[in-house]
């Protein structure tokens, strides 16, 4: 806890250039779970439980229970950001996730515009 408590302190970056009230963090031992070349989101805050995961760009993350509901995210992505967005086929407001980060809340991002919802993906390289 202290190790992932501190991880968090010093690691945090706020997002504000994207007009983002989100921390993002580097990823830590609770976020284990998911799959090396990923994203995954989480129906908890910081990555608890079992992670649904893609892979590749999806322009319609909506059918899948754990993107819709999402509480927090997480790219362990092989080489490549992955670009987020609150609606299908890549629209709305959106931000960059950096490979290895995670957002332990998503209810501060955008005013609350990713809280239980993450609608698209697309992986930049």
């Amino acid at each position: 806890m202290i190790r992932k408590t501190l991880a968090a302190t010093l690691g945090a970056v706020v997002l504000a250039g994207l007009g983002l009230a989100a921390t993002a963090t580097p990823a830590s031992a609770a976020w284990s779970d998911c799959d090396p070349g990923a994203l995954c989101a989480y129906l908890s805050d910081d990555g608890a439980g079992t992670p649904g995961q893609v892979f590749g760009d999806n322009a319609n993350l909506e059918q899948y229970n754990k993107f819709n509901n999402a509480e927090s995210l997480y790219n362990n992505g092989n080489s490549c950001d992955v670009r987020i967005y609150d609606e299908t086929n890549y629209r709305g407001n959106n931000f960059v996730l950096g490979r290895g980060w995670a957002i332990g809340n998503l209810d501060g991002v955008y005013g609350g515009t990713y809280a239980d919802d993450v609608a698209s993906n697309r992986w930049v390289c």
